[in-house]
């Protein structure tokens, strides 16, 4: 199972009615939002709001599940690739430590490529997985590597000489190491990834050993491989668990260390959950984490809450693996209003979804959802960052005890306030009256996409008797999002939601409708480099789902693409018959998820999903290129300061947001690695 990090692009266009949040300074124009831009990417900063009014004992509270949560970033770098850790430090330690100029152009292309590491959590790029190629040469490298103290420089890979004789290739040679994540079919899908959750085996052995201890007719099954990377050893694939004492173990120790100090703080209810998860890390079992996770969903009534684990499995092509994530939030009261409305009719939207009956939920249990504000982003989340959450990802805790929704609202009005202005709608929006929905209401609807998509969408549909969760193997995650996407759009533009109160009118849905049509179809083609096809999941769900709506709906003109001097335009006609496709289009994947049928997954994906049309996307990067505006975005945190008596006791817990980029990442850099360079 899949969950469930939603991303989304609309906050591009979204950008003229989101109620901003309230900082430090009393006016949000004023507040530094983008403040470094590199390549494609943009750093932004985020508020937390009402930080300041939060009693004492929550602000203990965040303070220490952040820490937590920040001293597991090392292990996300070792899991997105085994060398990462060491390129990194080997970059810092240049960085630090480089007496010679800093204005050349390969300086600052060497500087460009660092930022790009940080962002990415190694030298793949977070969102396509396409390895880095820097833009200075391999003799300057080699020039500043030598240029440093010995000491200054990782030393687990030996001399400086043997540093380089190992990093560079592994730097400079395009063809080594080429992605991240492979998912063509008919390759072998570990041997032709760089990700580190599997060494030395083939895909068939990987398989075949999960197979091996997996119990198909296990109603409660145990996430296997979850938190463990599978290693072949002499000649039999075995599991490094990570847990204290195993491997990322110094990591793991440290982040115990805080979850103690949280647990010492926490009240009655929150105690015992964050006990749990201790428990889970001291020991590696699995049986604690879903005992953890039972704990953690059926507590909806604490203001502040986390993520802290080895969670989504989208960084493995076979779906097994978690990558390592901490999130630190508390609820946000005026707009978890919204999503309690949602909830509270989570039935009434299942028995009505347009699936098959069979593949329905007789009986929603446990659904609950509110609107947060991010308090620290870790691991998988930053800098790059989820705007809603829908866990736990294991199908039959979800049956019986349900799911917890999030939809992250400082993190959506950072995005919106720092697209003000871009020129996006201007350039690709064609219709006026789109244009204007989208200003009036586009905010408003992505939020409550968001709402839908993690609150209703992951949680809907049950699985047929027999049926695993894990059949559709490298497309399960697409599979999944595209089945949460169409659960929400579906039902955004069903009467209930204006008979709810939760939206004025349908303008809402239809601005919702163009957007992401808008998207799927030509907008996202921004974040792919030429000669590229789509491989990140989500970009593959919204693609998949506006080509075959597209088609499906040529005959009558549905979506239609218009060309006005030169430019192409995407437009959508007809939107009630529009939501008529989402329908069907749910119904078939609803079909394939429950029944585990891999072939027409496989085969939708492949069809609808993956393949760029290259005439368009040049035309897509040429505009977009034109507005000067970097496809990505991604975060950096607040600094929180612990205010003590002379006792050494917390009084007080101060915010500030005054760390640039730079500083942020060599501060993370200094004090929260705690891992071995290879591990």
């Amino acid at each position: 199972m899949k969950n469930l990090l939603y991303f989304t692009l609309m906050s591009i266009f979204a950008v003229a009615t989101f109620t901003s949040c309230s900082s430090d300074k009393s006016n949000a124009e004023e507040f530094d939002w983008v403040i470094d831009t590199f390549d494609d990417v943009k750093i932004i900063r985020y508020q937390v709001p009402g930080f300041a009014e939060l009693p004492l004992q929550q602000k203990q509270l965040i303070y220490y599940l952040s820490e937590a949560a920040l001293c597991g970033r090392d292990i996300m770098f070792d899991q997105n690739f085994k060398y990462n850790l060491a390129i990194r430090r080997t970059l810092e330690g240049v960085y630090n430590n480089h007496k010679g100029e800093r204005e050349s152009a390969e300086w600052l292309a060497f500087e460009k490529y660092l930022k790009k590491v940080w962002f990415a959590n190694g030298i793949h790029h977070h969102y396509s997985g396409d390895k880095f190629i820097p833009e200075f040469s391999q003799d300057y490298f080699t020039k500043l590597v030598k240029g440093v103290p010995a000491d200054k420089l990782p030393t687990e890979l030996g001399s400086v000489e043997e540093l380089l004789a190992t990093l560079t290739p592994i730097i400079f040679d395009p063809t080594l190491y080429a992605v991240k994540i492979n998912q063509k079919e008919g390759e072998d899908l570990l041997q032709t990834s760089a990700m580190n959750y599997y060494e030395g085996l083939t895909q068939a052995e990987a398989e075949a050993f999960y197979n091996g201890i997996t119990d198909a007719n296990d109603p409660t099954p145990i996430s296997y491989g979850l938190n463990s990377k599978l290693v072949k050893e002499n000649g039999k694939a075995v599991e490094k668990v990570y847990k204290v004492g195993g491997m990322y173990g110094p990591a793991i120790e440290q982040i115990v260390f805080w979850l103690e100090k949280a647990a010492g703080v926490a009240d009655a209810t929150q105690r015992p959950i964050i006990e749990k998860l201790i428990e889970y890390y001291r020991t590696g079992d699995l049986e604690a984490f879903d005992a953890f996770n039972i704990l953690w969903v059926q507590d909806t009534e604490s203001n502040i809450d986390f993520v802290n684990g080895f969670t989504e499995n989208y960084g493995d092509p076979l779906g097994r693996k978690g990558a390592w994530e901490g999130i630190v939030n508390y609820r946000d009261e005026k707009a978890t209003e919204r999503t309690r409305i949602i909830s509270a009719n989570a039935q009434w939207f299942e028995d009505h979804s347009p699936i098959d009956p069979k593949f329905r939920k007789p009986e929603v249990k446990g659904i609950s959802a509110k609107v947060i504000n991010n308090a620290i982003l870790a691991g998988d989340a930053y800098p790059a960052t989820p705007i809603g959450i829908n866990l736990p990802n294991a199908d039959w805790i979800r049956r019986d005890y349900g799911s917890k929704s999030v939809t992250i609202q400082n993190i959506t009005n950072a995005y919106a306030e720092a697209a003000k202005g871009n020129g996006s709608n201007e350039e690709f929006v064609l219709r006026e009256e789109d244009r204007e929905r989208m200003a009036q209401w586009g905010a408003l609807a992505d939020n409550l996409h968001t709402d839908l998509h993690e609150c209703l969408g992951h949680g809907s549909g049950q699985l047929a008797p027999g049926v695993k969760g894990d059949e559709l193997k490298q497309y399960s995650s697409t599979l999944e999002e595209a089945r949460a996407d169409l659960f929400s759009l579906y039902f955004m533009a069903d009467p209930k939601m204006i008979e709810l109160g939760i939206v004025p009118n349908e303008d809402v849905y239809k601005a919702l409708y163009s957007s992401n049509i808008l998207n799927g179809l030509m907008t996202q083609l921004s974040r792919i480099e030429p000669g590229k096809n789509i491989e990140e999941a989500h970009m593959r769900d919204r693609k998949l789902i506006a080509e075959w709506c597209y088609e499906h709906g040529k005959a009558d003109n549905v979506i239609e693409y218009v060309k006005k001097d030169g430019k192409t335009y995407v437009v959508v006609n007809d939107f009630e018959a529009l939501r008529g496709l989402f329908g069907e289009l749910l119904r078939e994947v609803q079909r394939i998820k429950s029944e585990g049928d891999f072939e027409a997954g496989k085969a939708l994906v492949e069809r609808y999903g993956v393949v760029v049309e290259p005439e368009l996307h040049a035309e897509v990067l040429e505009r977009y290129n034109a507005l000067g505006i970097q496809p990505y975005g991604g975060f950096i945190n607040p600094t929180y300061t612990p205010v003590t008596d002379k006792d050494g006791n917390i009084t007080d817990v101060e915010v500030s947001y005054t760390q640039s980029y730079w500083e942020q990442m060599l501060d993370y850099s200094q004090n929260y690695s705690f891992l071995p360079t290879l591990n």
